[in-house]
Formats: structure tokens, C-alpha cells, sequence
């Protein structure tokens, strides 16, 4: 299936794009295609935490996601 994924600060540095247009297997959870992007991106394995939000609300790993689904990682935000 393919998904169109929005990255956002520090995970937009390491893929090089704001977005990506991705072919994942159907039945695909949010954990597997984190395991996906962890083995194309090998740097966000080093982020410490990352969101994940489908269709604009956060998702859990178990999250079964659709064809069609807008996805964003969203690395967490420091400042003062």
C-alpha cells in the first residue's frame, strides 16, 4: 500500500525530505513501519522518542494503518 508521510524537525534532516511518498506491505502496523523506517533511515534509531500521529491524531504502535493514511513523525521539541 502506499502512504504519504510529513516529517518534522530532526527526522526531516536525516531522510533529507519534509515528506515521503512510501510503499509498505498491506496490513501494516505503526511498528512496522517504523521497523521499515529504522532500517532505510539507520540515524532515527538514534531519536530517543518520536511521535506518530495518522490522519492528524497520535497513533499506538498497534495502529493498523490504510492505504491512503497521512502519517507524520514528529520528534519531540525542546526550547525555553
Amino acid at each position: 500500500m502506499k502512504l504519504k508521510i510529513a516529517l518534522f524537525g530532526i527526522a526531516k534532516e536525516i531522510v533529507g525530505s519534509a515528506s515521503l511518498d512510501l510503499d509498505t506491505p498491506d496490513q501494516q502496523s505503526v511498528a512496522g513501519l517504523m521497523n521499515q523506517l529504522r532500517t532505510q533511515y539507520p540515524a532515527l534509531r538514534e531519536l530517543s522518542s518520536l511521535a506518530i500521529a495518522v490522519n492528524s491524531e497520535y497513533a499506538a504502535d498497534e495502529y493498523q494503518l490504510q492505504e491512503r493514511d497521512e502519517v507524520a513523525l514528529i520528534p519531540p521539541v525542546s526550547g525555553g
